[in-house]
């Protein structure tokens, strides 16, 4: 979610006391979703996350847990009060829609789509982004615990993505949850953080894979509708995985396993950086067709030599 500039060496350092986040999603975080953007650090037109990596982008106010396809947002996944409050202002009236140029105008200043903003006393409050049309559950007023549902994860406002934008504020300055203090050292990244128990934080990783007997359309992978559910022997076999905070030089590496053994296998370098790759390998049937039994296809992204996730799905054929 782009707003309006950000300098985080005004942020407000959060200082020792009791005020602290749980999950603003039901989900597990490097299982069924993941953060697809951190707060932005930078103070200039660049941008820099908490670790000095690049998992945010250019005056990023908060943080972004994302769904890995609209299926899953269809679906339905819980937002969830982050911390106790009182609700402050709603608005769930807005489409579910990707954002495009033609739809600016449209959107306006309301890039933040569907949304809750809570007040939590002592100068906190959280803002939750782009929900689902018609599901915010509660209304100006009403007193929350953490761990309530508020609404469900949506696609409204400025946004690409399937996710919740939080942003969590102190006396209307930005803070990082992942930094309380606001000094980031990247040799020393942030021992102390805001969250009662800190998610899963991955650099990068692979969120979704499948079978087909193409190449799926990119389209299709990020809508949720590319896996096969069936294969038959005679079309080529193709395993396909999705990935994000993709960096140049980071490796893709494509296997798929049959009956008889390992019968496809590549990998690919990365060269540049990317918020979602696709990438696809497989191949035609042999004169003879496919063997019938179970094949298995895995993902892996990798850099720097070391493995930061794979995904593996299997399909029978007849």
């Amino acid at each position: 979610m782009r707003l309006a500039a950000l300098i985080i060496s005004c942020a407000v350092p959060a200082t020792a006391q009791d005020f602290l986040l749980d999950l603003p999603i039901d989900c597990t975080p490097g299982d069924d979703c993941y953060i697809q953007n951190y707060v932005d650090h930078d103070p200039s037109d660049r941008a820099q996350d908490y670790r000095c990596g690049h998992l945010t982008y250019d005056t990023h106010k908060g943080t972004d847990f994302a769904l890995p396809s609209r299926a899953a947002m269809d679906v339905g996944v819980d937002v969830l009060a982050a911390a106790a409050g009182t609700v402050q202002a709603v608005r769930s009236n807005m489409a579910d829609a990707y954002f495009t140029p033609e739809r600016a105008a449209e959107i306006g200043p309301r890039e933040c789509g569907n949304g809750v903003v809570l007040l939590h006393g002592d100068g906190w409050e959280t803002q939750y982004c782009h929900m689902k049309q018609g599901s915010v559950t509660v209304a100006p007023g009403d007193e929350v615990a953490a761990g309530d549902v508020i609404g469900q994860v949506g696609l409204s406002g400025r946004t690409q993505f399937p996710h919740v934008h939080l942003s969590l504020r102190r006396n209307g300055e930005v803070v990082d949850p992942f930094d309380r203090d606001g000094e980031i050292l990247c040799s020393t990244p942030a021992d102390e953080t805001l969250w009662r128990e800190v998610p899963d934080t991955a650099p990068g990783g692979v969120i979704a894979v499948g079978f087909a007997d193409h190449v799926p359309d990119f389209d299709a992978v990020k809508a949720g509708t590319a896996a096969a559910e069936t294969l038959v022997a005679d079309a080529p076999i193709v395993f396909w995985g999705l990935a994000f905070g993709a960096e140049p030089g980071d490796v893709i590496g494509i296997r798929i396993d049959g009956p008889e053994g390992p019968t496809f296998e590549t990998q690919d370098v990365l060269d540049r950086r990317q918020a979602l790759v696709m990438r696809a390998g497989g191949l035609r049937a042999p004169n003879r067709g496919w063997p019938s039994g179970e094949y298995v296809g895995s993902v892996s992204h990798s850099r720097d030599g070391a493995e930061l996730s794979r995904r593996t799905a299997r399909i029978t054929l007849p």
